[in-house]
């Protein structure tokens, strides 16, 4: 596909007509409904917006190829976080209508083959088709092969404190097309719903969201040219063959 092998230049002008794509729409409630994620501030659930699933996938593809399409509110959860008596704030797209869930989806299938080509070989976390058990299999053949110590390292509060101007610079170096790039944009804006009220973000993509964990590693990478170890996740075990 072009979009793995990119393009003269490697930025693309022209993305919304593949994200609009019935086809592509299709494929990304398909994916929201094996996700099976809480209903959100309308209570409404994945199931139900599947009664209407042909009217619900032309609206979506019509109001965002008008570029009339608007994100609604997320609902704020909290969950407790591992190891920590602080809570994790997760945001929860409604699944109404107008589906965020099934629109990000779609836009994450579109725009993350461009920007995968740009992550390093070493970057697990959130990457299609690797994981954990992968990073397991590199942290021992590194050790195995002499390096001897190994440093966890975690940014606290990555997620809700990423510069949206930062992110959006780095995002413009592949994306040209300015209907993708104001989608982005609405999406890293919507209001947030907590306790009644709703408040607007200034900084960070919301923990939940299906399109923030591309977002995070477009955010963390470093250009390829840099000489430095190159870090894409924002928790990460660095191994190396002597102390810092």
């Amino acid at each position: 596909m072009a979009l793995e092998n990119g393009v003269k230049g490697g930025v693309w002008f022209s993305l919304m007509d593949k994200v609009e794509r019935p086809a592509n729409l299709r494929s990304a409630f398909t994916k929201v409904e094996a996700n099976r994620g809480a209903a959100g501030v309308d209570h409404q659930t994945v199931a139900r917006y599947a009664k209407d699933l042909d009217a619900n996938l032309e609206q979506l593809s019509e109001q965002l190829g008008k570029d009339t399409y608007c994100p609604q509110a997320i609902r704020r959860v909290y969950i407790p976080k591992p190891g920590s008596p602080e809570k994790r704030p997760l945001g929860i797209p409604i699944p109404a209508r107008r589906d965020d869930r099934v629109v990000q989806a779609a836009l994450r299938q579109v725009i993350e083959p461009i920007f995968e080509r740009d992550f390093a070989e070493h970057s697990y976390g959130f990457r299609p088709g690797r994981g954990c058990k992968d990073a397991l299999r590199r942290v021992d053949a590194l050790l195995k092969a002499g390096y001897g110590y190994v440093v966890d390292v975690d940014l606290k509060s990555y997620f809700d404190t990423i510069p949206h101007s930062e992110l959006m610079k780095r995002v413009r170096t592949r994306i040209a097309d300015g209907r993708v790039l104001r989608l982005i944009e609405s999406f890293l804006t919507q209001g947030v719903m907590e306790e009644m009220k709703t408040w607007t973000p200034t900084a960070g993509s919301p923990q939940g969201a299906v399109i923030s964990p591309l977002l995070i590693l477009i955010s963390f990478q470093v250009e390829t040219n840099n000489p430095r170890p190159r870090r894409e996740t924002c928790e990460s075990l660095l191994v190396t063959g002597q102390p810092w």
